[in-house]
């Protein structure tokens, strides 16, 4: 029996979204909408009026008859506007994470190092409904703003998604029992401390996925996983994106493109008791000196060291207020409106009801 078509009509523009509009040169221009407002460019005004009520993929004109293109912003448009206290995992690195590393609808998955909120988003779509991500954050600071861009992404806090101020190595066996976690995601400075934790959360076959900037933290976490005998041959990768410029016959690649911006590893989860199958290598011709060994593996790793750059001090609380700023003045907006409203006195049952 033939299936009836399905249809689903456009879902039309509303108070306090935000849209992406593009002007004829490609420059975007991203805002909330409100009833009565107007943005300003710097040839005319366009009103929130005229698109508030209609769907994406329309034409408005400003005042000074510059048109635009009016879309909702993208995940990466999202994640590259919004407040941001520490650097985020690019969308080039999250789709790997999410596509290589398996992360399946209905799927447990742990993150430690939330930071801005941006793979967390990622993680959350890719799980669904029916699954969940915690998050672990030293510093409760970045767990705030996580908190606000991630609800301001969804409209609202994701039911199936928390976060955990607190070391991961102390919070993780508190939090999860043993082989209950799908996949563990680790963006933090020295992921190999967490390793003990990870591997009696994870469940056989689970996969461990790490987000480092250098080449020490790559070695080191890689050799790692190989001392821990928990996990079978560890895969490392880094991902580089070059746009092209395409018009007719000139056809040539970007002069710029996001090059390096993390490493990423992925191991998976032996069984209990068993031991990985050792990887056949060529002989090595000699052993690494101690000093070279030592430069390698003894400097402490921190944010200064790797060159990250974070937030701090005015800044990192102009973005602390900044982070769900749209949906805490949408609710601060429809208090007032309550407030206003005169008590309903109206009954519209029968008579013996009233």
């Amino acid at each position: 029996m033939t299936q009836p078509l399905r249809s689903r009509p456009p879902r039309a523009l509303s108070r306090g979204e935000k849209v992406q509009l593009t002007d004829p040169k490609g420059r975007m221009h991203t805002f909330v909408l409100a009833p009565g407002e107007l943005f300003h460019t710097n040839k005319g005004l366009i009103s929130h009026d005229d698109i508030i009520g209609r769907t994406e993929g329309i034409i408005v004109s400003n005042s000074g008859g510059v048109e635009f293109q009016v879309f909702r912003p993208r995940y990466e448009d999202f994640v590259l506007s919004m407040p941001r206290g520490a650097a985020v995992v690019y969308p080039k690195d999250s789709g790997l994470i999410v596509t290589l590393g398996d992360i399946f609808p209905g799927a447990t998955v742990v993150e430690a190092g939330v930071g801005s909120g941006a793979l967390s988003m990622a993680l959350l779509r890719a799980v669904g409904p029916r699954g969940c991500v915690h998050s672990f954050e030293l510093r409760e600071e970045f767990a705030t703003i996580a908190s606000g861009n991630i609800a301001d992404f969804f409209d609202g806090a994701p039911e199936n998604w928390s976060v955990t101020v607190g070391d991961l190595s102390e919070a993780l066996p508190q939090t999860f029992a043993p082989g209950s976690v799908d996949r563990v995601v680790l963006d933090m400075l020295t992921p190999w401390n967490t390793l003990d934790a990870v591997s009696e959360a994870l469940t056989p076959g689970g996969i461990v996925i790490a987000y480092v900037a250098t080449v020490p933290q790559l070695s080191r976490f890689t050799e790692a996983l190989r001392a821990t005998g928990n996990f079978a041959e560890p895969e490392a990768m880094e991902a580089m994106v070059r746009g092209w410029h395409a018009d007719g016959l000139a056809v040539r690649p970007d002069h710029r493109m996001i090059a390096h911006t993390g490493f990423l590893i992925m191991a998976r989860r032996m069984a209990a008791g068993v031991a990985p199958l050792e990887k056949k290598k060529r002989p090595q011709g000699a052993a690494a000196a101690p000093e070279d060994v030592a430069a390698w593996t003894e400097p402490e790793v921190t944010e200064a060291a790797i060159g990250t750059r974070t937030a701090h001090g005015k800044k990192l609380r102009r973005v602390m207020r900044e982070a769900g700023k749209r949906l805490r003045s949408d609710e601060e907006n429809a208090a007032a409106a309550d407030a206003t409203q005169p008590p309903n006195t109206e009954t519209t049952g029968p008579k013996e009801d009233r």
